[in-house]
């Protein structure tokens, strides 16, 4: 099936302001791979030193990889990258690949046998947009890796990896949604740097929590100007049947900080803030929003704060902000794209 896009192709780089980016947090390197026959894409936060990780699901129909190790009680103290892809639950296979990479490169947990890579990883659903055949697989999760070392190269956003085939605003059909993405935005306070890397494909809106104004979403039925799902829903206007699981806001929160497994699942928790200022409604039945939280461990947390539950509170608010802000960006970086008889435009150039 024909895909064009306007602006850019798909793999350029370029940063789009000075919010930063989740590579900003010292030991986190990110790329990603897209795949622009349909299109769909990897993206890949690699942790090369290892770091500490938990994960929080909110959305109700989620696809994970390696999730249960992340829970607070058991064994295993760190990952050593994190995946996120399109493709639905076909899109775990890509994850092969990334544990490939970092095994040729002796990243892992050594198991006595060999050199084990720990490799969690989410999925979300863009098989609407062309042909659901093509999907990210091993040597796409390896080919994102290989991005992620072209340390002269900026994350790029929008139309990209796991954000390449995203939309937004699907509560009233595909056909009046708008492109979804992948955006990236970091911020420092001290000596402590939190960054968050963010595939939005949500079910709700967009909303810019700084002006409430909704930035993507939901069009009005002529297509050519934003409905406002929030307050048509609010009118008594009725959602279109929708197949559960086929949305999805997934991402990654990352902090030099130092931080332990229950302090990791605890700022998963709190990031989750960042999707519900930005995205309406967020955490529904038809999305699987999943937040890993990252801790490369480089700084005491104390810089934030004298008593550990202090510090965590000023960690968790920087982790909402940057979440919140790498959702707003995902979509304001996404560019029209036009499959076969759809158009789905970005908010990159609808305005």
């Amino acid at each position: 099936m024909p895909l064009t896009q306007t602006g850019p192709t798909p793999c350029a780089r370029a940063n789009l302001s000075r919010a930063g980016a989740i590579t900003d947090v010292p030991g986190i390197e990110a790329g990603h791979d897209t795949d622009t026959r349909r299109p769909t894409g990897v993206s890949v936060v690699i942790a090369r030193e290892g770091a500490v990780c938990g994960v929080d699901v909110r959305g109700a129909a989620p696809g994970t990889r390696e999730t249960d190790l992340l829970a607070p009680g058991n064994l295993v103290q760190q990952v050593h990258a994190v995946m996120l892809t399109g493709g639905s639950a076909w899109g775990l296979a890509a994850a092969d690949g990334v544990v490939r990479w970092l095994e040729e490169r002796g990243i892992g947990l050594d198991v006595g046998y060999g050199t084990l890579p720990l490799v969690p990883g989410a999925v979300l659903f863009d098989l609407m947009l062309g042909d659901s055949r093509i999907r990210p697989d091993a040597a796409a999760g390896y080919a994102a890796c290989v991005a992620a070392c072209a340390a002269d190269a900026a994350l790029a956003e929008g139309n990209v990896g796991a954000g390449a085939g995203a939309t937004v605003g699907k509560v009233f059909g595909i056909a009046r949604a708008m492109k979804g993405g992948i955006g990236t935005a970091s911020v420092r306070v001290g000596d402590v740097t939190v960054g968050a890397l963010i595939a939005c494909n949500a079910m709700g809106d967009v909303i810019d929590p700084d002006s409430a104004a909704v930035v993507a979403g939901a069009r009005t039925a002529d297509g050519l100007a934003l409905l406002d799902t929030r307050r048509a829903l609010l009118r008594g206007e009725r959602p279109q049947p929708v197949l559960p699981g086929t949305n999805t806001t997934i991402g990654v929160v990352a902090t030099d900080a130092v931080l332990t497994k229950v302090q990791a699942h605890r700022l998963a928790v709190v990031a989750h803030d960042g999707l519900a200022r930005a995205i309406n409604p967020a955490h529904t039945m038809l999305d699987g929003d999943t937040l890993f939280a990252l801790s490369t461990g480089h700084v005491a947390l104390a810089a934030l704060g004298d008593v550990a539950a202090s510090a965590m509170t000023v960690l968790g608010t920087l982790a909402a902000e940057v979440v919140a802000r790498a959702t707003v960006r995902a979509v304001r970086a996404a560019r029209t794209i036009t499959v076969g008889t759809l158009r789905v435009p970005g908010g990159a150039d609808f305005f």
